[in-house]
């Protein structure tokens, strides 16, 4: 192939996420009637002189900023040569967290697609065509939405009915008082007694609590309710290898661990050195699809599973290439306000907690490349600021 990169673009763009606001340290999204937030993300095109464009729409301004750093490097390349280009790149942001890379990788395997007419899953190796999904909730709130226990076990059986098969609370945190840790404890509790026995149950404290004594505590309430995992439960910002083997160790609950550290080998050492069950990865944070994969790779090679963060198309295509991933992410889902998902969808694309299929589960892009369309005419409308333009 004799494809050449002419001409990237970087998009900043924003919309509203209406009856949602953020908690007392303004850092989660909760649910907030009446409030609305306005979240930015980036519209990424890569073009080539055969007129085959590469897109994606994710990603975050300091990753974005890191492009900066290497996409000079890409023109004048040929995009199918990603494994090159991604060795590079990873070098290029050799002091940094390299988290510009995955926007852009994602780009050249849209680009690889629609080049060979088939799927992104299809190059990878198809494994599946529908996933199981889980429903993963907006945190606890104050507002009347999931402010209490009830409320959480509610939701949880709602989604049940709905097909889900997986429900994962993210709940107050224990930063302001014991009495959210209890209130999460009692969460928990509660959950297993009214819909263990239907579910599996997953918790993600998002790192809130202050303690790694705090994180046994809430432990050994999964262990009680019988939780499928624990996720990243304490204030060492999920990156500590020796305490998440300590906290496996005490705890029957397995542990999910690595979506706050970026990168395959990290990764690769986290597993080495024990200190999780369950492997995260995510194509947008860990260097792409490309990197992604590597990710899941190595975890199979050890013969434990990697759990993919997050919903979107590029996440959707690595589990359907993978045997070793139990469940997408459906997130963030809320029984009053609508998930995260921004409006660039055109077609039939969609993550919303009503696109979940009676067998809970969703499927498979399956036109070229990352199967989905945007909607550019929203993204340009709706611009924050002049595009980048690298050529």
């Amino acid at each position: 192939m004799t494809l050449e990169i002419t001409r990237i673009e970087s998009t900043e763009f924003e919309y509203p996420l209406e009856d949602v606001g953020t908690d007392y340290h303004g850092f989660n999204l909760v649910y907030d009637p009446g409030t609305t937030t306005t979240r930015k993300l980036f519209a990424i095109k890569i073009h080539t002189d055969e007129g085959v464009i590469g897109e994606y729409v994710g990603g975050n301004s300091p990753g974005a900023a890191q492009i900066n750093m290497f996409a000079n490097y890409l023109i004048g390349k040929n995009p199918l040569h990603r494994e090159k280009h991604w060795s590079e790149m990873k070098r290029a942001l050799r002091k940094y967290d390299r988290m510009g890379i995955g926007p852009i990788d994602i780009a050249l395997w849209d680009i690889a697609g629609k080049q060979y007419n088939a799927p992104i899953h299809e190059l990878l190796g198809t494994y599946r065509e529908r996933i199981p999904a889980y429903a993963s909730t907006y945190h606890g709130d104050e507002n009347g939405g999931l402010d209490t226990p009830k409320a959480f076990a509610k939701f949880a059986e709602e989604c049940h009915n709905r097909g889900f098969s997986g429900f994962k609370v993210h709940g107050w945190g224990g930063s302001e008082n014991s009495r959210d840790l209890n209130r999460e404890i009692e969460t928990v509790r509660l959950l297993g007694d009214r819909i263990g026995d239907k579910m599996d149950l997953m918790l993600d404290p998002a790192c809130e609590y202050e303690t790694f004594g705090e994180a046994i505590k809430i432990g050994r309430a999964c262990d009680e309710a019988g939780f499928f995992w624990l996720e990243d439960p304490y204030r060492d910002g999920g990156i500590s290898q020796h305490s998440h083997r300590k906290l496996r160790e005490m705890l029957d609950t397995p542990i999910l661990q690595t979506e706050h550290i970026r990168g395959l080998e990290p990764h690769t050492d986290f597993i080495e050195s024990s200190g999780t069950d369950f492997v995260r990865a995510d194509p947008e944070y860990d260097a792409g699809i490309t990197g992604a994969m590597k990710i899941a790779r190595v975890a199979e090679g050890f013969g434990l599973d990697v759990e993919f963060h997050a919903p979107g198309p590029a996440q959707r295509h690595c589990i359907a290439a993978i045997r070793n991933a139990n469940y997408y992410e459906l997130a963030l889902v809320h029984p009053q306000c609508q998930n995260t998902q921004p409006p660039v969808y055109l077609g039939d694309y969609s993550d919303m907690l009503d696109d979940v299929a009676a067998d809970g589960t969703v499927p498979v892009p399956t036109d070229p490349g990352l199967g989905v369309e945007y909607d550019w005419e929203y993204i340009d409308s709706n611009q924050t600021g002049s595009v980048h333009v690298y050529k």
